[in-house]
């Protein structure tokens, strides 16, 4: 479904990401975990194209995208759930929903994802007419993740979904995302919580300093003697 091959990234002359490939097959969640600063989020920014990297190739369905613009990457089916959700806060639930469902290919079947998406957040739908700045963080991402899958997507890319929730509505978070997962719907994972990543995905890489260090199933790097060390402290 996706690649990223050799790809160099930064801001100027710093350089983040240093010759990063890594694949995201069609059907399965890959996790991306690594600690602060090793290059997350200048992955996602990449891969949605809001920032040129100066070297290697995306692709994306078996083209190659890395001249595309922003605009044309949800066209092609890939959204993000960013970091820190960025709901549009003043607008209510229902207005942030139909937002997400703005694509040309989304807004033909708005209502049956629409009501598809009530039935798997039921707590959005009794508060739909309430502004998303009301709303517990936990309920935020739920709406982000929602606003996410009214663009019809065929890559969903959750950006710490875990940042800034309590354990128990990290639970409550992760285990929707366990549904979506189980409907076919491929995802790409990136997140602090190494053990919980570990635990949902097909296949984890691990980043640190802007290259893939470590990669295997989630079994294999739970074993790795220096993934529990610097991450799982044990």
């Amino acid at each position: 479904m996706f690649k990223m091959e050799n790809v160099t990234a930064g801001y100027g002359e710093v350089k983040v990401l240093k010759d990063v490939t890594f694949e995201v097959p069609d059907g399965q969640i890959i996790a991306l975990v690594g600690s602060n600063g090793a290059g997350k989020t200048t992955i996602t920014r990449v891969i949605s194209k809001s920032l040129k990297p100066s070297g290697g190739k995306l692709i994306f369905d078996g083209q190659d995208y890395t001249a595309k613009q922003a605009h044309e990457v949800v066209e092609m089916g890939i959204v993000q759930v960013p970091e820190g959700r960025r709901l549009f806060s003043d607008m209510t639930i229902y207005e942030n929903l139909l937002v997400g469902s703005t694509c040309r290919h989304a807004k033909a079947e708005r209502e049956k994802t629409l009501k598809a998406i009530f039935e798997t957040f039921p707590r959005l739908e009794e508060r739909k007419e309430q502004k998303a700045k009301t709303l517990s963080g936990g309920e935020q991402q739920m709406l982000a993740i929602g606003r996410a899958l009214m663009a019809k997507p065929k890559m969903l890319i959750l950006d710490e979904p875990s940042l800034g929730l309590s354990p128990l509505m990290v639970q409550q978070v992760f285990s929707v995302v366990r549904k979506i997962k189980e409907s076919g719907m491929t995802i790409l994972l990136i997140e602090q919580n190494v053990k919980l990543s570990l635990s949902l995905c097909n296949y984890a890489y691990v980043l640190e300093n802007g290259r893939i260090v470590l990669q295997g199933t989630g079994e294999e790097l739970m074993d790795n003697e220096h993934l529990r060390k610097a991450y799982l402290g044990i």
